[in-house]
């Protein structure tokens, strides 16, 4: 692992993953779940679970993602689906506020739609197409919601 290295530890058996930013002197950068941006050593951090880093094809320079990651030290605006610690991380090192768990959970929301959808033989074609629009709308607000979440550099 290396300073600006986006890590990766499961929590909770793996249900998720909980993300930060490797500072390079064995602390990392990262939300506290549900609370704010802290700095802490790689062992509080990791909880004792095995650390993945990140790879990035798009990753901004070394200094700049260290740069962003202590501008948000301290930060109260933890949002599970808007603003959690995989937004943090991918942003600081990408410029990109995104979180792929979110991106699945909404996917997942989408194919029980689907195939709820797919149960009830009764709904026409133009509630299911309906129901999609609106799925769709949802994802498009929350993705302009997370554009305009990060702090400018």
């Amino acid at each position: 692992m290396a300073a600006a290295d986006h890590l990766e530890v499961p929590r909770r058996h793996g249900l998720f993953m909980h993300h930060g930013i490797d500072l390079g002197d064995g602390t990392v950068v990262h939300y506290l779940e549900g609370k704010q941006i802290l700095r802490s050593p790689l062992a509080e951090f990791s909880l004792g679970e095995p650390v993945k880093v990140v790879a990035h094809s798009d990753a901004n320079p070394v200094g700049v993602t260290l740069r962003r990651a202590m501008g948000r030290l301290g930060e109260e605006r933890y949002n599970l689906m808007l603003n959690n610690c995989e937004h943090f991380a991918v942003w600081c090192k990408t410029g990109q506020h995104r979180s792929s768990q979110v991106d699945r959970a909404l996917g997942f929301g989408q194919m029980l739609l689907e195939q709820g959808l797919n149960i009830k033989q009764e709904l026409s074609e133009q509630t299911f197409a309906t129901q999609l629009e609106a799925v769709e709308k949802l994802r498009s607000h929350l993705q302009e919601l997370l554009k305009g979440k990060p702090k400018p550099e």
